[in-house]
């Protein structure tokens, strides 16, 4: 998809701000993710007003946790005022995904709108009819020209969707459904021309690929993804949150942006940020992905394979790590670690070694060289000694023949056996 030229959209054209899945509060192995959420948050400000955006949209996993901290709703609340004083018209909208909870989220809606911040936690009812006008909000451009319509719709929790003999991903197909409906009901009401309209989403689409060790599957029923299809074609653009990899599904318009910082291992190699939304009268949609600076480093050690003890201190005198550096900046580091023999007291020398150097461990994998396959024995198993099968399973299993404690130990059990 091209990209959108210069820092302002043209004349006739509304831009997003697309971000999700900030996670707020979250800790990786315990160390604090602050420094990094500053610094992200920071650059999306930045990035948001250089690029004078008309709107952002969180699309969920604004918090990583259902009771998030007072730091953690802190730097939410900060984020929202620096947001507003950097883009004065902007429309700014937050949806509830699987890890917010979706009642504390609503709860400041008072003070939400005083900023005109919009806030939706669960699917709005009224009657046991969808409620759009609860949903609903326009999106104006910098002279006050509506551009399009934002459906801004959550997580959708069990008590949001509606009774369907179909299964859990029909009843999200239901639900979308009745919502776009309504929305366009209810638009249709003020509006000759309709604007394009665009449609928030936290769940998993079909096709999209996930971070292993990071991303719940969040429906039930034996179900954790819907097709692309649950998004009419009529909706210009579907600002997606829960997959943390920048990347579109589907279609060209239905996108996740991914999350704000690594949130595992496998995340590493990601380019986090945000996308920029171009959105013209005619619901033409361009799209460009702004990669975000990392605050601290992730580091995969070594990058493929494994190391030796004696490889460790080398690997990290190489990494040229700053020895003055507050500790919230030391970097993140996964080890793999490669053992001969058994591994006992491996932990203890690795943490001796870690010790001299300002990071910090979060992941350790200790691998083993692949023991060589057993040859395929020529005699029935009744024409083997015991002796002789204990050892080449004690081989295959830890790559190191038994010593005389382990088959006298052995020699012991086979007797009492």
């Amino acid at each position: 998809m091209p990209a959108p030229g210069g820092l302002a959209p043209t004349v006739g054209v509304i831009r997003l701000l697309h971000t999700a899945d900030w996670h707020l509060g979250a800790t990786l192995q315990g160390w604090s993710r602050e420094t990094e959420h500053r610094a992200a948050l920071a650059q999306l400000v930045v990035i948001a007003k250089e690029r004078a955006v008309d709107a952002i949209i969180v699309a969920g996993d604004v918090f990583d946790s259902l009771n998030p901290s007072a730091d953690a709703q802190r730097l939410l609340y900060d984020t929202l005022r620096d947001l507003r004083a950097a883009c004065r018209h902007a429309r700014i909208a937050l949806v509830a995904g699987n890890h917010d909870p979706a009642a504390r989220l609503e709860a400041p809606r008072a003070l939400f709108e005083m900023a005109d911040v919009v806030s939706i936690g669960a699917f709005a009812r009224r009657d046991g009819v969808f409620d759009a006008r609860s949903h609903l909000s326009q999106i104006r451009d910098a002279r006050g020209r509506v551009g399009a319509h934002l459906l801004a719709l959550p997580y959708p929790r069990a008590a949001d969707l509606p009774v369907a003999g179909e299964g859990v991903v029909g009843a999200v197909r239901e639900a979308y459904r009745e919502a776009v409906d309504s929305a366009r009901r209810e638009i249709g009401r003020g509006e000759t021309g309709m604007a394009p309209l665009v449609v928030t989403g936290h769940l998993h689409v079909a096709g999209g690929l996930e971070s292993e060790g990071a991303e719940r599957r969040i429906l039930v029923g034996g179900e954790h993804a819907v097709p692309p299809d649950v998004f009419s074609a009529d909706i210009a653009y579907v600002a997606l949150g829960h997959l943390h990899r920048p990347q579109s599904v589907g279609r060209d318009t239905i996108r996740y942006c991914g999350s704000l910082i690594p949130m595992s291992k496998t995340e590493i190699d990601y380019a986090h940020g945000v996308s920029i939304v171009d959105i013209d009268d005619s619901g033409a949609v361009t799209v460009e992905h702004a990669p975000f600076n990392r605050a601290v480093r992730h580091l995969r050690t070594p990058s493929k394979g494994a190391l030796s003890i004696a490889e460790l201190e080398p690997a990290f005198q190489a990494l040229d790590l700053d020895e003055s550096a507050p500790m919230e900046n030391w970097p993140f580091v996964h080890l793999a670690i490669r053992v001969e023999g058994p591994a006992v007291g491996v932990k203890a020398e690795v943490d001796a070694i870690c010790e001299k150097f300002p990071l910090r461990v979060v992941s350790m994998a200790v691998e083993r060289p692949q023991a060589p396959a057993l040859a395929a024995a020529p005699l029935r198993l009744a024409e083997r000694k015991p002796a002789d099968l204990f050892r080449e399973a004690f081989e295959q299993t830890h790559g190191v023949a038994p010593t005389d404690g382990h088959f006298d130990c052995f020699e012991r059990l086979l007797r009492e056996a």
